[in-house]
């Protein structure tokens, strides 16, 4: 009696069709995913790097009907003249002041306390953003 094959010798056709296609998905799998850690890589480096002026509002104080005291603490490059937007809202949440204030001190970190005048009595006090002189907010 003779023994009935199931498969083809191994080893002696080469490597088979499946076991190509999955080295190639396999190669092209690893190269995708290095190129996609690449961009998110690149993407928060620009975007942390990028980011000259930043601040924090550390606390607000109603002081009137037409103003608002706020704490800032911007953190910018000693050399960059950074200008910070707020905003303030009334209970309504309509906008009831806005302003820029610059900060030009040669340091990296300031605090201050600037006033923001107001139509009627704010609420709230929104950051809105920073950004270094002469960039578009």
């Amino acid at each position: 009696m003779s023994a009935v094959r199931e498969g083809l010798p191994e080893g002696r056709y080469g490597r088979s069709a499946d076991e190509r296609a999955d080295r190639k998905l396999k190669i092209v799998g690893s190269v995708l995913g290095i190129g996609l850690l690449g961009v998110v890589g690149w993407i928060g480096w620009d975007y942390v790097a990028g980011q000259s002026v930043s601040a924090e509002v550390i606390k607000y104080k109603v002081v009137s009907d037409n103003a608002v005291e706020v704490h800032l603490e911007v953190r910018k490059n000693a050399s960059v003249t950074g200008v910070c937007t707020l905003s303030s809202q009334d209970v309504n949440h309509g906008e009831v002041g806005r302003a820029d204030f610059t900060f030009a001190q040669k340091d990296k970190r300031v605090d201050e306390m600037v006033t923001l005048k107001t139509t009627s009595r704010a609420t709230m006090i929104d950051l809105i953003g920073c950004r270094p002189e002469g960039t578009a907010n």
